[in-house]
């Protein structure tokens, strides 16, 4: 296959307007988090709030005799305490 062939499908138009767009979307959530954060008192950076989620475990259960299931998030450290709210159902229906 042809050189430019191949730079002008791996750059074409298309895919740089799609890079740029999930881009400012990641932007946009990153500060839409920032302002939340904010607002609601967490004095906490919003990459080291990202940091601490990704050390939270949320165990599904299915139970097999009712066959309900249970939801429960672990959070064990004082830094998962810290940002506690955020993993409250409640707390997102009014932000």
């Amino acid at each position: 296959m042809n050189t430019f062939i191949k730079i002008y499908i791996l750059i074409s138009p298309q895919r740089i307007e799609a890079h740029v767009c999930i881009c400012f979307v990641a932007y946009k959530v990153y500060k839409e988090l920032e302002r939340i954060l904010k607002i609601n008192n967490i004095n906490i950076s919003v990459d080291k709030v990202l940091d601490i989620a990704k050390t939270i475990t949320t165990l599904k259960i299915k139970l097999p005799i009712s066959n309900e299931t249970m939801i429960k998030t672990m959070l064990l450290t004082p830094k998962h305490k810290s940002i506690a709210k955020l993993f409250d159902e409640n707390f997102w229906k009014c932000v």
